[in-house]
């Protein structure tokens, strides 16, 4: 059953240290939280979504450009509070971004367990001839259509390692 939060929505300016201290939260270290940051300091995060509870944010997920196929995104970090997690939180935001690409033609890759991104709306068939510049394990894919593109995913520089 879901805890109550408030509905998911663009992070605002002044959130990035509460977003940083959930990433640290709920990935056990730091690299997440700086990873973001250099994704933003680079200019190529495309959007940064966060779930708030009261005065709290319990959810997050950033969408960074890729570098190919041009206009393409990429999912990552995802993240929820330890305190929230398997709550469905998590697929809901992922369930909403999957729809929002699916409506506004916009093509998401993410990495993860195949298992959450497929049942959120991503599938790991239409990921099958993605060709990654990087191995990318357990790759999806969200947006318009039902077809298998066949493309080169190119990370931005920025996406390395933290």
């Amino acid at each position: 059953m879901l805890r109550s939060t408030d509905f998911s929505r663009e992070m605002h300016r002044g959130e990035e240290p509460a977003v940083a201290k959930l990433l640290t939260r709920a990935y056990g270290t730091d690299h997440e939280a700086c990873r973001v940051e250099k994704l933003r300091r680079a200019g190529v995060l495309a959007g940064e979504v966060v779930l708030p509870a009261g005065d709290r944010i319990v959810g997050y997920y950033a969408l960074s450009s890729l570098s190919a196929p041009k206009g393409w995104l990429i999912l990552a970090p995802v993240a929820i509070d330890p305190e929230w997690q398997g709550q469905r939180h998590g697929r809901r935001m992922i369930g909403m971004l999957a729809e929002w690409a699916r409506l506004s033609a916009h093509y998401v890759v993410a990495t993860g367990p195949a298992a959450f991104l497929e049942g959120a709306g991503f599938s790991m068939q239409r990921a099958a001839h993605l060709m990654p510049q990087d191995p990318l394990t357990q790759t999806c894919l969200a947006g318009p259509g039902t077809d298998v593109p066949e493309q080169t995913v190119i990370l931005p520089p920025a996406f390395g390692a933290p």
